[in-house]
C-alpha cells in the first residue's frame, strides 16, 4: 500500500493520529527532501513518545528528478510492503510532485490512499473571511516578469477569490505587482501558518504593498485575492494604452510596467506599427 501522508505546515500538534503511526511505522519514505523529512520523524518522536525503532528507507522526489525517479521505482515494494509519500509540509499533490506518484500507482496496479491533514491553501481561504464559495487555486507564480505579469493579469480579471503562494523574497514584489494592475483590490495574507509567528494582514492590494514595506517578511506566505467582477478603470489593459496619444518612450514604459516585457521590445514594437514609422 502507498500511503500520501500530510505533514504538519508549522504545529507538529497539527498531524493526525493515523498520519503519525503510519509514517512512523513506514519502512519506505518517498519525500521531497531527505532532509527535511528526517528532521521531521525524529521531531515527531520526540514529542509523542517512543514507538517501534524500524529502519526507514528515505528516497528523495522533488520537481528535478520527480520523473526519472518514477521510472526507476521498484513495483514490488509497494506490493509487498507499506511506503509513504510526504511533502516538505502540508498536504501532498499540492505544489509539489506528488501526482506523478499517484499516477505511477494508478498506471501498475498498486493500491494507495490519500489521507486528510493540514493545508496552507483552505487554512487561508477560511481565515480571510472572504465569503464566495467559488475559488481559484495557483500556487506559485512564474519567476520570468513577463509570464509572471501574464499570470496575474488573468488572476485578477477572475469573479471568485484566488489563493496563491508566496516566498520571503517575493512577497512585496507580488502585492506592488498586484497595486499597479488594481491598488484597491482586497487582499488578505498570513504569514507562517500554525507557527509561533504567526501573522495576518488585509487591506488594499495599495495599502499593503506600503505596510509590508517595514515589516519582517521572513517566512511563509499565502495570498487571498478577493474576486469581483472587473469595475470599470479598476485596472488599465494593453488596449487602453496603445491608442493614447503618447510619445513611444513613454508609452513602451507604461507598457512594459504592465507587461513584464522591458522597454526596449515594447519601444521596438510600437516603432513597427504604421503611426511611428
Amino acid at each position: 500500500m502507498l500511503y500520501f501522508i500530510p505533514t504538519p505546515i508549522g504545529n507538529l500538534e497539527d498531524i493526525t493520529i493515523r498520519s503519525l503511526r503510519l509514517l512512523l511505522s513506514t519502512p519506505l519514505i518517498i519525500c521531497e527532501d531527505t532532509r527535511v523529512a528526517k528532521k521531521l520523524i525524529k521531531l515527531l518522536k520526540e514529542r509523542f513518545g517512543s514507538f517501534e525503532d524500524i529502519e526507514q528507507k528515505f528516497i528523495p522526489f522533488h520537481s528535478h528528478n520527480a520523473q526519472e525517479t518514477a521510472k526507476n521505482l521498484n513495483i514490488e515494494d509497494f506490493l509487498t510492503s507499506n511506503a509513504a509519500y510526504i511533502s516538505d509540509a502540508g498536504m501532498p499533490c499540492i505544489s509539489d510532485p506528488g501526482s506523478l506518484l499517484v499516477k505511477f500507482a494508478q498506471e501498475n496496479g498498486i493500491a494507495y490512499e490519500v489521507l486528510p491533514g493540514a493545508n496552507a491553501l483552505l487554512l487561508a481561504l477560511a481565515a480571510s473571511g472572504f465569503e464566495e464559495t467559488n475559488f481559484y487555486f495557483h500556487g506559485f507564480l512564474p519567476h520570468k516578469k513577463e509570464a509572471r505579469a501574464e499570470e496575474l493579469r488573468k488572476i485578477l480579471s477572475l469573479e471568485f477569490n484566488a489563493v496563491l503562494y508566496e516566498s520571503t523574497h517575493r512577497i512585496l514584489q507580488l502585492l506592488s505587482e498586484i497595486a499597479e494592475f488594481s491598488p484597491q483590490r482586497v487582499i488578505y495574507i498570513i504569514k507562517e501558518a500554525t507557527k509561533m509567528y504567526e501573522t495576518h494582514y488585509k487591506g488594499s492590494a495599495l495599502e499593503l504593498a506600503q505596510k509590508l514595506k517595514t515589516a519582517n517578511l521572513n517566512g511563509e506566505w499565502a495570498v487571498v485575492i478577493k474576486g469581483g467582477k472587473q469595475r470599470e478603470g479598476e485596472y488599465l489593459r494593453e488596449d487602453d494604452i496603445l491608442p493614447l496619444p503618447l510619445p513611444p518612450k513613454q508609452k513602451a514604459k507604461l507598457l512594459a510596467k504592465m507587461t513584464g516585457k522591458s522597454v526596449k521590445e515594447w519601444y521596438d514594437i510600437l516603432l513597427q506599427k504604421s503611426n511611428y514609422l
